[in-house]
């Protein structure tokens, strides 16, 4: 008994899979950078705007009137002079950090030597140990 139901099942897995049709399965990208169809584009950039959560950066120069910008460049201006009178008093004679060597100014030391860039000023903040390298060209 139990061989004939096997051979019923057997015989009926067969016809039932004799039945069945198959096709080629096929991919093709959404995205038109890969491939996809060109009118996704509208779609899939108005998707991503909508996920993005991160604003463009805004120029700061751009919202002030000119009458701002005057003012904020006079106060620039005004602060850089402020500090080179200070750095001339701390440096004094130390020259004027353009002949090569070692200067410690606080916190900072500043090295100044000349390579075939030009004049190279590497400073260096002990307290944190950020460092900065300013290279002045060498007109010739």
């Amino acid at each position: 008994m139990e061989k004939n139901l096997t051979a019923i099942l057997v015989i009926s897995m067969l016809f039932i899979s004799s039945c069945c049709f198959s096709q080629q399965l096929s991919y093709k990208p959404k995205n038109p950078a890969f491939g996809g169809d060109t009118f996704n584009y509208n779609w899939l950039l108005s998707s991503a705007t909508a996920q993005n959560g991160l604003l463009a950066p805004v120029n700061p120069n751009e919202q002030l009137s000119e009458l701002e910008r005057l003012a904020q460049t006079l106060r620039t201006q005004a602060l850089s002079q402020i500090s080179r009178t200070v750095l001339q008093q701390q440096v004094g004679g130390l020259g004027d950090l353009t002949e090569p060597g070692s200067y410690v100014i606080g916190n900072l030391t500043v090295e100044v030597f000349e390579s075939n860039e030009g004049l190279v000023i590497n400073i260096f903040d002990t307290s944190n140990g950020e460092q900065t390298q300013v290279v002045i060209p060498i007109g010739g």
